[in-house]
């Protein structure tokens, strides 16, 4: 296996390291070809490299209404016949009001325009999409965002996101490999509010909960993310590619980070409690 991967973000990082592992070679593409990797610019370069490779995989994210590789080298890639994959985000459903969405609901209702168009491009020449909620793992969890302080939790009633590991993400991608093009949600089986996640990852640290905030507090971005609600189905996974998370909710996956940290995560002092605290 030879996999080229568009963007070296961290879950190609991820998926890249588990490809390794089993033998195979990987290429990254990065903005400044820093660390071995191919600048994304160097058209000759990166034809080279969409020549060689077995299997290609992008997890570069629209900028502004444009997909950066279908720009650039759709036009390569529709004549490659190699294995295509795609990393999109489940955030193309849009708000579910809570419920459950599978492969079947409708995407580019929401404020994911861009990256819906991008999902339904990419599986129009032929590739492999997994459509991934939040994504946490090794360094990016809410075990480290309250060590450090910069976790909150917010004043919103009936939230639920869902979410998955990141070494599952990368299961899930190995999986494909094998699999026939479509989209493919990966997450776990729990889906669970955020403050509930960020709760719990204080309990594993032995530090009280960080306080509440009010939606009205947060950046435009942030109050667009908590304006969708939903529970993400995975049983088109399960079937296809035979798939099923290893860290089948947030508190199995928090644990065993937990239990990774080495040296343990330096322990900030609680934030002082705000008036909307409870």
């Amino acid at each position: 296996m030879r996999l080229l991967i568009f963007g070296l973000g961290y879950t190609a990082r991820a998926l890249a390291g588990h490809v390794r592992g089993a033998g195979g070679v990987v290429i990254g593409t990065t903005r400044d070809g820093r660390d071995g990797t191919v600048r994304f610019d160097d058209a000759a370069a990166v034809a080279r490299e969409l020549a060689a490779a077995t299997h290609i995989l992008s997890s570069v994210p629209p900028a502004g209404e444009v997909d950066p590789v279908l720009d650039a080298y759709g036009s390569a890639l529709r004549k490659n016949g190699a294995w295509l994959g795609y990393l999109s985000s489940t955030g193309v459903y849009g708000d579910a009001g809570g419920a459950w969405v599978d492969e079947t609901a409708a995407i580019g209702n929401g404020r994911r325009n861009a990256r819906a168009a991008a999902d339904m491009a990419w599986q129009a020449i032929g590739a492999r999409v997994f459509r991934l909620p939040g994504i946490y793992g090794p360094g990016r969890s809410p075990l480290d965002r309250v060590a450090s302080g910069m976790a909150h939790r917010v004043d919103v009633a009936d939230q639920v996101f869902s979410r998955c590991h990141v070494d599952d993400i990368a299961r899930g991608v190995i999986a494909g490999f094998a699999a026939p093009p479509g989209a493919y949600n990966l997450a776990d089986d729990v889906p669970a509010s955020q403050n509930a996640v960020v709760a719990f990852a204080a309990r594993l640290l032995g530090l009280a909960p960080p306080a509440f905030v009010a939606l009205e507090s947060l950046s435009p971005m942030a109050r667009g993310f908590y304006a969708e609600n939903r529970r993400v189905a995975t049983g088109k996974a399960r079937r296809v590619l035979g798939w099923s998370p290893l860290y089948r909710d947030y508190r199995a996956g928090l644990r065993a980070l937990s239990a990774m940290m080495s040296p343990p995560i330096t322990r900030a002092a609680p934030a002082p409690a705000s008036n909307d605290q409870r």
